[in-house]
């Protein structure tokens, strides 16, 4: 799975870059990113609502198998969804990127959007690492097929952006 996805088209992002450096815009600047980043957010949204949606199954308990209470208490899904960034450049290399921030996420789940996205979740049943469970996440691929869906949509907008912003250079 792709760590994060970029709306670059360098050349011409980078050519508008230097123009509106020229031109000493700082609200010229500050308008382009601010619409950069809401071409982003509608896949941002999108990624928040398909990791919060993902279903995962199990094989459920066996028979004369005990249960237990949750070892912890935070919502998986909600947590992982609030570890979706955007970030918006207009420097060097300007672009929109969203991705996923490691660092917002527990210890104990930073690689679990990645192993969702597999669609194969393995883990100690109750936090006892001598017993094993597997769940399954299907339909998996829900960061691919959402970046897939959602790129078109973003790669049109900030096309409009960029005409845009080169029509009020000229």
């Amino acid at each position: 799975m792709a760590g994060s996805v970029q709306i670059l088209g360098t050349g011409q992002l980078i050519q508008l870059s230097r123009r509106m450096r020229r031109a000493g815009g700082p609200r010229l600047r500050q308008n382009f990113s601010r619409r950069i980043r809401r071409a982003a957010e509608p896949l941002h949204k999108d990624l928040q609502q398909a990791i919060r949606r993902q279903p995962l199954v199990s094989e459920g308990r066996k028979a004369g198998k005990r249960g237990g209470p949750s070892p912890t208490t935070r919502p998986l899904r909600a947590t992982l969804a609030q570890g979706i960034r955007i970030s918006v450049r207009s420097g060097s290399s300007p672009g929109a990127r969203i991705w996923i921030d490691k660092s917002r996420l527990p210890d104990d789940v930073k690689n679990m959007p990645w192993v969702i996205n597999d669609g194969r979740v393995r883990h100690p049943v109750f936090g006892n690492r001598k017993r094993w469970a597997t769940q399954w996440a299907r339909p998996s691929g829900w960061w691919t097929k959402t970046i897939t869906n959602g790129t078109p949509r973003m790669s049109a907008e900030v096309n409009r952006v960029l005409g845009d912003v080169r029509r009020d250079l000229e």
